[in-house]
Order: C-alpha cells, then structure tokens, then sequence
C-alpha cells in the first residue's frame, strides 16, 4: 500500500509539474489552452477555472494540455445550416448553437451565409429570407453542439499563430520544469540530510557496526589505517571494503587529540554479488548549507543528465541489452525498494525520475516534446510550417509506436521480475 501510494504521488508530480510547464509559457504566450490533463482515458474528475478545464483520467500513464490549433478544432458552420444565436449586453454574440434549438427558446436563428469565427470575428445570415445581416462574435464566444459548449479560439489565440520563440517555448517549459522539480527534490534532501563531505571523517555510526563496537565516534577524523595515510573518504571505504574480517589499526584525530583505535569490519555480499566487501557502518559525513545545498541540488542534476544520456547511447550502440529498460511494472518495483529506505531516498528516486523524464521527453521522436520541437526546427529552416494533417499524421503514428513499446517492455518487465 505504501508502494502504491508513493507511487501516486511521485507520479502525480512528475506529470503535474511537467504539464504545469506547457500550461504557464502557453498562457503567457496568449494561447487558449482549452484543458489541463492528468492521465488519459475517461474523466474521473474535472473542473472549469477560467478558459481551461482541469482533469484527471483513469488511465495514469501521463498527461498533456490540449492548446487551442494543435488539433484540428472540430468547429465548422456551413452555408445553408441553422444555428441559434444569443448575444450577450453589448450586442455580440456570446453563443452559437448548432442544434437541439428547441432546448433555447430564446436564441436567434439564423440560417447562415458565412462564418468566419477565425479572423474577422463576423456571422453573416437571414432571418425567413429577409435581408442579410451581420452579427459581431465575440472573442471568447462559445460554440454550443449536442448541449456541450466549447470556446472559439480566434487565430490569434491559437498556437500556430503565435512566434516559434513562444511556441518553443511553451513546449520546452515541460522538460524544464522536470529538470527544475528534480533540482528542488535534491536540494530538499541536502538541506535536511546534509552534504556530502569528500573527508576522512567519520559521520553518523551503526549502533549495531563495528566501528560503534570499536569506540569510534562521528566526528572522528582518520588520519591513517595500518601506517597508510587516508585523507578522502573513497580511501577510506577502499581499505575498509577490501579487508573483511581483518583487523585494521584506526590513527584517529578527536577534539585534537589523537588515538589509535583497532577495528575489524565485518563481512557483506558486494553490490555486483560475485564476492564480498568489508564494512563498519559508518555513514558519510555531511554539512548542513543553504547554499551548498541548492549548488548540490545544481550539481547532482547535472550528473544525473549526463549518467542517463551516456546510458542512451550505451543503449543505441547496444553496450547496454533491451532488456535493461524498464516500464511501468520495473518502476513500481524499483519504487518499492526506494520506499523501504524512507522518504529520503524516496526523494532521490523521484528526482531521478523527473530528470529521467525531462531527458525522454526531448527525445527528437514523432508524438514526444522533442518530435515536436524537431519539426519546429524544420519549420525555422524552411522558412514555413510543414503541412499540419501531415504533422498529426506523424504524431499519431508516433503514438501508437510509443503503446507499442510501453506493451513491450511492460512485458518484458513481468518476465523479468515475476516469471524467471
């Protein structure tokens, strides 16, 4: 249950922070962003604040904002049709309805001549074959079908009219907010854990360790192990790890004193389980700083980005097996384990998650942050937007090869982790 909970929240905030990013830059960008989605798949809940309508799906595999352009927009009024008009104070129109005219007894009904909801913003009709009118829409009208309204998006609040500096932009934003949220998760578990210091000093103890046993305290700084200087704390681990069960002669500095202190590390499976390391149970120090703490945040998601890239490539080149990769079900048990160590290491497994996500969202793939950002280059380069049935076609195909995979290593995951 625990598992399951975290995995709800860690999740909830990859996606809302992602899509956070897409939804602040295109408003700021003046585009309509007609819904913010967390999930896909039917509505569980939703809410109408302002423009957009807030949701969350059943399906939790991501999420997305629907802008106004993107997709077709699924409104057209035909020469010829019928549609009721209501207007609002000033005169405009503030709804057209397309049919069930009968459920508004006090709209106008027009039979239409043209429309233009786009660009001049006008309705051109008659009434019982008198003479021609023009009625004003207003800019923020809506477009009224089976009972469901839906806000006209004028051309200039649409995406594609907007710069490719914005439209970057507001696409970019949802990578960025998953580099930025990770850099936030490190930084919170550096100002509550503490930095790291590369130090032969000694930090928190094992009650149950065989450095407690021996008499060392935190704070202890090792000068020498059996004669040999040690001055970082890799050397010290090194010569600790490499001499199980073996006693080892501690030259320690203490409130400037100095000790010798005798310690025999006991013995543990090593993490690449083909032989055994010694270990004393000592932690590494750590210092508490404000601004140490945002430089570490800064610095770990910079390692982590370059850690995940080299393995990209490992993976492309085929250094790394396909079986490596994981989906839904390697998270969810890879979670369990970052659960069972407390939030804090939860908290570092949800940043490289984010980073993690940030990184495969900019991938130059078709349906992908990345694929869209690529054809907004192409765009750049011929001076002029590709075909937009053409695009979607893309994405779409882009899509459906995604499921695709997420099915294949979903699979691949079970196998690996409940069937072999």
């Amino acid at each position: 249950m625990n598992t399951f909970i975290s995995i709800v929240i860690i999740f909830g905030a990859l996606v809302f922070f992602h899509e956070l990013g897409h939804l602040l830059l295109a408003k700021r960008a003046g585009i309509l962003c007609r819904e913010f989605a967390i999930g896909f798949g039917p509505k569980i809940f939703s809410s109408k604040k302002g423009e957009t309508l807030y949701t969350i799906r059943l399906l939790p595999l991501g999420g997305f904002v629907r802008m106004a352009g993107e997709d077709p927009e699924g409104i057209e009024i035909k020469p010829g049709t019928q549609v009721g008009l209501i207007f609002d104070s000033e005169g405009k129109v503030k709804q057209i309805v397309a049919n069930q005219l009968a459920r508004y007894p006090d709209a106008k009904v027009v039979t239409v001549e043209k429309a233009d909801i786009e660009h001049d913003l006008v309705l051109r009709g008659h009434v019982n074959d008198e003479l021609t009118e023009s009625y004003p829409v207003h800019p923020e009208a809506e477009f009224v079908q089976d009972g469901m309204p839906m806000q006209i998006a004028p051309y200039n609040r649409q995406f594609g009219s907007k710069s490719l500096v914005d439209r970057f932009l507001a696409i970019f934003a949802g990578p960025l907010m998953n580099f930025l949220l990770a850099f936030v998760l490190l930084a919170a578990y550096a100002m509550t854990q503490g930095i790291p210091v590369d130090e032969a000093q000694l930090g928190k103890l094992d009650k149950d360790g065989a450095a407690y046993e021996a008499g060392l305290q935190e704070g202890d700084r090792v000068l020498s192990i059996d004669g040999e200087a040690v001055n970082t704390w890799e050397e010290l681990v090194k010569v600790i790890q490499q001499n199980p069960n073996e006693e080892l002669q501690f030259t320690i500095q203490r409130d400037g004193d100095t000790n010798k202190v005798t310690v025999t590390p006991n013995e543990r499976e090593s993490q690449d389980g083909k032989s055994s390391e010694g270990y004393i149970g000592v932690y590494m120090p750590t210092e508490v700083s404000f601004l140490g703490s945002l430089q570490y945040g800064v610095e770990k998601t910079g390692e982590l980005t370059v850690l995940i890239i080299q393995a990209l490539g490992q993976l492309v080149t085929g250094q790394i097996s396909f079986d490596n990769l994981s989906g839904p079900v390697g998270i969810y048990k890879y979670t369990d384990q970052a659960s069972e160590g407390g939030v804090f290491v939860l908290l570092q497994w949800a940043a490289f998650l984010s980073v993690n996500l940030g990184i495969f969202n900019l991938l130059p793939l078709p349906a992908l942050d990345g694929g869209r950002l690529t054809f907004l280059a192409i765009e750049a380069v011929r001076g002029k937007p590709l075909d937009p049935q053409k695009e979607g076609m893309v994405h779409f195909i882009g899509f459906a090869l995604l499921m695709l995979l997420m099915i294949v290593v979903t699979w691949n995951d079970i196998h690996k982790f409940f069937i072999n």
